[in-house]
This record gives structure tokens, C-alpha cells and sequence, in this order.
């Protein structure tokens, strides 16, 4: 039985077959308007058939949320509190622009209500009124209540009671989807699952009848944190999948390295859209408790991943002063660069690099290139000063994942791929001044190969905000939230038999100190229960040696070797890059 994995960009859709005689089919088609279209067109270029398992990324819920495309959402809050989605921290949204606005938050002021009740540390103070909650008029509700992070009972005969009144709208309780103390942050990740379950859970039962109509077999979808879930799961809490498919690049970038003997790399996906790095870690993508998406903060497990609106469609334009810019706006798949000659007119980081000689005269999914027309699109635009500019906008990235995060990137090899990532790999990893660039047979598609590969995997969160010595009930394995008593922020460390030696280490490390006579407080305890993906062997590839500079064309990418640079593949289907 083949196991097939889908996984659905701004630009194109990408497939992944692993066949039962180890054959790796791939392809990579335009994404069309309707994602579920894209999806069985995709599956249908590889031939899937007879699937035992069936895996999908999706961007439905990242573009619904950028694109501020949800349902018509209401919040209610504890009365008082109910404005805590606007209050927000106090932090700045510009450190140096004391005017710069934050985003707007998804839920009005005016469809913000509070219901009278209140819990506090050591149990109720005042009881619930339900007959405060005025009369809503909304397609979802988010609720979050003070404290219900300790005692949900009242959170909970609050949205009964709103599912009640309300049995077409969609309610999500705070304590349903994170469970964890600061209420901003839990209130705004509820606001975001509730604002996009609607527009989510439409695709997810399209695509179910659709894929089922077809013969195939019910999709699993890519969690943000590396796993998949069933397509239920997705549908009930669609914030979990809102980093979906750049979290399965980062699974097959782990996949990728481990199999050429590096336990320790940097993602780097770059797509016609965005940038995505991330860094694995023992074969591991590394984990965050929470990011900020859209401006938003959204506290759940996601890898830890830093994206740039830098992509090979990314339009190139002068600013006022003259100076060249790229992105973060996008030509997309449609019109797309102005070399693809489907009307697209504005230069793009795909025309420059074909001006440069880098690209080969049709892409992956047939998409012939016209030299003419980028070269009419730039204009008086030098291409080689844009590639200049856009790779100085993806070594930042580089470097909040490594360097910022107190790595040392010559210790790593550097993973490339997405349709654009092999082309730029080598001046990055120059600049960086890595050594090994691994680049994959199947660059193009590798995201959907981390589909193919993935673990099932279930998250859970539980809060504690107490004293370390009062807690007797930790799990053998999992991560905990720790702090010194009256610190605001807290650092993570895996459970193990001395917890509080452990802790007491990462802060030293982090912050060049340790008081080992002071109390600690446990804030949460992260868990996950997984089942292993498939296990597999990479198909190998022809044997090749190359010298830069070059192009190698491969499987819905290019990849540019430059100069100072080899390139040897010798058995294994992942072309090695090293210094010359």
C-alpha cells in the first residue's frame, strides 16, 4: 500500500507518492483558487491509488487569518476584563516608532461582553450569573475567562450555555484549546481558533467529500508542532494546523539530514511566497510554546520557525529614496513572474535569477520561462543587486534561529529546498560561513515528504502556577514551564530527575546566573503522545560531481552551484554541497 502526502502552497501544490516497491513519485502543480481542487489534482499526477495513509498541509487557515477572512466572531470575557483582547501587553508594536499601530484585533470592540463571575488562586469569589450574558449575534465565540485556567467550571456553563443559545454558531472555550495562565495570550489564541473554524472546517469537510468521492482514503492534517492529526481534530481546533505545511518542510528537513549523518542542520524553505527556517536539534525540530502570527500571539506547540515575506515571486520595486526592495507582496502562481507569461508585468526574484543564467528554460510543472519578458519587467533593475537584497533578508532569518538563539551555524549543515531554496543556499551558507549545504533530489517537494514521514502526535498542555516542591505528580517524560518565584517569564526544560538542578543550569547558560537558595515555580507541563510515522528508505539517485559554477536541474527546484563550491551525490539521492 503507497503513502501519498499533499501539501498545499501560495504558488504551487506539491505531491509525494511512496509507491510499495520504494519508488518515490513526485509533482507540482499551480495551486488553484479552490485548495481542495489542487489537492486531488496533485494526487491524481502521481497516480495515487490503493493508499494506506494519506497526509495534507494546508494554508486555508494562515491565508483566512492574514487576509482577516474568518467568521463574524464575538469574545466574552469576565465582566471587567472583557476589553483584554485591546488592552493587549504594554509593549510597543515598534520598539523605535512610538506611533506604529498593533494589528487590529479579530473581535471589535463591540462584539466584546463580559459575564459577571470571578475565580481567583484558591477557588470562587463571586458565583456566575448567567443571566449577565446578554444576547449575542455572531458566527463563532471565543470565551475566556479569568483563571478558568485553574477552575473551568465556570468557563464551561458558559459556552453550554451559548452553544445552547446560539446552536449554528461555533463556541470555543479557552480552556478547550489552551489551557495556560496570562490571560492575553490565551484569550487571543481562542479568538483565533473560533475566528477560523468556520472558514476551516467548510474546506476540511469539502475536501473530505471530495477526496472520498475519489476513492481515497480520509486525510490527515500537519499540525503546526510536527505531528498530524485525524481530519476531525483539525476541523474542531483549526488553530493547531495554522503553521501546517512549513511545519512539514521542517519534518522533512530532519528526515533529509539524519539520513546523511547530520544530527544537527538548519530548514531553510524557501517557496514562491515566503521564506520558512527553522532548526533541528539531535534529529529534532526545535519546539516553541508560542509565536506571534499575523501580529497575534497564538500560545500553542509550533515548531519553532521564523518566516520572511521572501519568495522566488516576490516583487522587486525601488522605494522612494531609489534603493532596490523585494517583497513581502508576491505574484503568486497567478499571474506569477513576469517570465511564467501569464500577464504578470512586475520583476520578480525567479525573473532575476533567470536573467543570471540560473533557471533552465521550463520549470517543474511545465512552466516554460520567457528570458524577454523578465528582461522587460526589470527594466533598469540590476537582477544580480535584487538576489543581493533578498538574500540579505533571508540571512537575517538565518541568524534569528541560530545565532540569536545561541548556536553557532558553522556547527550545521544547512538544509535547501522549496521550489527556490537550492538557488540561494550557497550565498547563505557563505555568509554564514557554513560547510555542508544539503540539498534533496526532491527539493521542490521536500514539505510533502514530510507529510509522507510524519508522526501522529497529540499535544496537551496542563498549568500548575505553583511551587515546584508541592508538586508530586510530573509525567516521566514531557517539557516544564519553570521560573525563579516572581519572575515574570519562565524558561523550558525537559522533565528529568533533578528538574530543579536542570533549570537552575539553563538559566545560568541564558542568563550568566543561578540562585540555587531561591524557590521555583512550576508554571505548565507540555506533553505529546505520538505513534511513529512510516519508516522508509530514500530512493538513491544517479551519481553526479559537479563543480560551480553550475546549475543541477531536480524535482520541482534548481539548484545553484556557485563558485568555490562542489557538489558530489554518491548513492544517496541528496546532492552534497562542500566547499572546493
Amino acid at each position: 500500500m503507497a503513502i501519498l502526502g499533499v501539501d498545499v502552497g501560495g504558488t504551487f501544490t506539491d505531491a509525494v507518492l511512496l509507491t510499495d516497491e520504494n519508488e518515490l513519485r513526485t509533482a507540482k502543480i499551480p495551486t488553484a483558487r479552490r485548495q481542495e481542487e489542487s489537492v486531488l489534482a496533485a494526487a491524481a499526477a502521481v497516480e495515487a491509488v490503493e493508499l494506506e495513509r494519506f497526509a495534507h498541509g494546508t494554508t486555508v487557515a494562515t491565508n483566512a487569518l492574514l487576509e482577516r477572512k474568518g467568521a463574524r466572531t464575538a469574545f466574552v470575557g469576565t465582566d471587567g476584563f472583557e476589553q483584554v483582547l485591546h488592552l493587549r501587553r504594554q509593549n510597543r508594536a515598534e520598539l523605535y516608532q512610538l506611533c506604529a499601530e498593533h494589528p487590529e484585533p479579530l473581535v471589535p470592540l463591540d462584539r466584546c461582553f463580559g459575564v459577571r463571575e470571578r475565580v481567583g488562586p484558591d477557588g470562587v469569589i463571586a458565583p456566575l450569573e448567567l443571566d449577565s450574558l446578554p444576547e449575542l449575534d455572531a458566527e463563532a465565540v471565543a470565551v475566556c475567562l479569568l483563571f478558568s485556567f485553574r477552575d473551568l467550571d465556570h468557563e464551561r456553563a458558559v459556552a453550554a450555555e451559548l452553544r445552547r443559545r446560539l446552536p449554528k454558531a461555533r463556541v470555543v472555550a479557552s480552556h478547550e484549546i489552551s489551557p495556560e495562565f496570562r490571560e492575553y495570550e490565551r484569550a487571543s489564541t481562542t479568538a483565533i481558533d473560533a475566528y477560523l473554524g468556520p472558514v476551516v472546517a467548510s474546506y476540511l469537510r469539502a475536501l473530505g467529500e471530495r477526496v472520498a468521492a475519489a476513492g481515497l482514503p480520509k486525510p490527515l492534517v500537519m499540525r503546526s508542532s510536527g505531528g498530524v492529526a485525524s481530519l476531525e481534530e483539525a476541523a474542531a481546533h483549526p488553530a493547531v494546523a495554522l503553521l501546517s505545511g512549513p511545519a512539514a518542510g521542517t519534518v522533512g528537513a530532519a528526515l533529509l539530514a539524519r539520513s546523511a549523518g547530520f544530527e544537527n542542520a538548519i530548514s531553510f524553505d524557501m517557496g514562491g511566497t515566503s521564506t520558512d527556517v527553522s532548526l533541528i536539534v539531535g534529529g529534532r525540530a526545535e519546539l516553541g510554546a508560542e509565536r506571534e502570527v499575523a501580529g497575534l500571539p497564538l500560545r500553542l506547540p509550533a515548531v519553532d520557525l521564523h518566516t520572511v515575506g521572501a519568495g522566488g515571486g516576490s516583487i522587486v520595486w525601488l522605494d522612494s529614496g531609489g534603493a532596490i526592495r523585494v517583497g513581502p507582496e508576491s505574484a503568486g502562481a497567478d499571474p506569477g513572474p513576469a517570465c511564467y507569461g501569464r500577464g504578470g508585468t512586475r520583476p520578480t526574484v525567479t525573473d532575476a535569477n533567470l536573467l543570471l543564467g540560473r533557471l533552465p528554460a521550463i520549470l517543474a510543472g511545465g512552466v516554460e520561462l520567457d528570458g524577454e519578458a523578465a528582461a522587460s519587467a526589470f527594466g533598469g533593475i540590476d537582477p544580480a543587486a535584487a538576489l543581493e537584497v533578498v538574500n540579505a533578508e533571508m540571512l537575517r532569518a538565518l541568524r534569528v534561529v541560530s545565532v540569536e538563539r545561541g548556536h553557532d551555524p558553522r556547527e550545521f549543515a544547512l538544509v535547501a529546498f522549496g521550489g527556490a531554496g537550492p538557488l540561494h543556499a550557497c550565498a547563505l551558507a557563505d555568509e554564514l560561513e557554513i560547510g555542508t549545504v544539503l540539498v534533496p533530489a526532491a527539493a521542490g517537494v521536500l514539505s510533502a515528504l514530510g507529510l509522507v514521514a510524519s508522526e501522529e502526535r497529540r499535544d496537551r498542555v496542563v498549568p500548575y502556577v505553583r511551587p515546584l516542591a508541592e508538586v508530586e505528580d510530573l509525567p516521566a517524560e514531557g517539557e516544564a514551564d519553570l521560573r525563579y518565584a516572581g519572575q515574570s517569564f519562565e524558561l523550558t526544560v525537559p522533565i528529568q530527575r533533578d528538574l530543579a538542578e536542570a533549570f537552575h543550569g539553563a538559566h545560568e547558560e541564558r542568563y550568566g546566573y543561578a540562585d540555587r537558595t531561591r524557590e521555583l515555580e512550576l508554571v505548565s507541563v507540555r506533553t505529546a503522545e505520538t505513534r511513529l510515522g512510516p519508516v522508509f528508505d530514500l530512493p538513491p539517485g544517479e551519481p553526479l560531481h559537479v563543480e560551480g559554477p553550475a546549475t543541477v536541474e531536480l524535482d520541482g527546484a534548481t539548484c545553484f552551484v556557485a563558485p568555490g563550491w562542489v557538489g558530489d551525490r554518491d548513492g544517496d539521492s541528496t546532492l552534497v554541497l562542500t566547499r572546493a
